[in-house]
């Protein structure tokens, strides 16, 4: 890995879709993996791993979860084809983990998983060097905010880290009942406002 670590970004890309280290270590794991925009980036979204729907068409938050996601965004003022094409979109774990043993819903990448991948988010959010990151669910949130702390405690609410802005939003998948909660919305709204707020700021007209 280190290898692809220290080079170029479209060098460090190559090396995550080349990225086997899971498999090696005995997770069933289903690669490539899956990341989309540029380098030159302003916003960052990092979910937490990619569901079959984006393994299969190699895009984040392709299916419902990205429906619901660009819905909130675009309450934002951001549209789903402007983002998609001049922005930044990654997740903790690069590649599809596979259903859980139960047969209910995706398996959460283990902790091992998320430390494998770890460095190769960290080079991108390096490379790309994001005003505002934006992590969707839980597991991305835990990268920025104490795991202690309840969601609610957390959506709505912003901070800097490292002179960038985390803005954090529940995870978008129809499985969630999270943002189903109806007070639950509020906060999403909050979180949503604080988004626009850094659009026009990056971004204005």
């Amino acid at each position: 890995m280190q290898k692809h670590l220290n080079r170029s970004f479209p060098e460090l890309q190559a090396g995550m879709k080349q990225c086997r280290l899971c498999l090696k270590e005995g997770f069933e794991i289903y690669p490539p993996a899956v990341f989309s925009g540029l380098e030159s980036a302003e916003m960052m979204t990092i979910g937490q791993a990619p569901g079959i729907t984006e393994q299969e068409a190699e895009r984040p938050f392709n299916a419902g979860s990205g429906t619901r996601l660009f819905g909130w965004l675009g309450r934002a003022g951001i549209e789903e084809e402007w983002f998609r094409s001049t922005q930044y979109m990654s997740s903790v774990t690069k590649c599809y983990p596979g259903r859980h043993p139960s047969g209910s819903g995706d398996r959460v990448p283990s902790r091992r998983e998320q430390e494998l991948c770890r460095p190769y988010l960290s080079k991108e959010i390096e490379f790309v060097n994001p005003q505002v990151i934006i992590p969707i669910g839980r597991l991305a949130i835990n990268l920025f905010f104490p795991k202690k702390l309840k969601l609610q405690d957390i959506i709505g609410t912003q901070k800097e880290v490292e002179g960038r802005w985390i803005i954090p939003l529940p995870h978008s998948s129809g499985a969630s009942r999270w943002h189903q909660i109806e007070e639950n919305r509020q906060l999403i709204t909050d979180a949503i406002k604080l988004i626009n707020n850094h659009r026009v700021r990056i971004f204005p007209a």
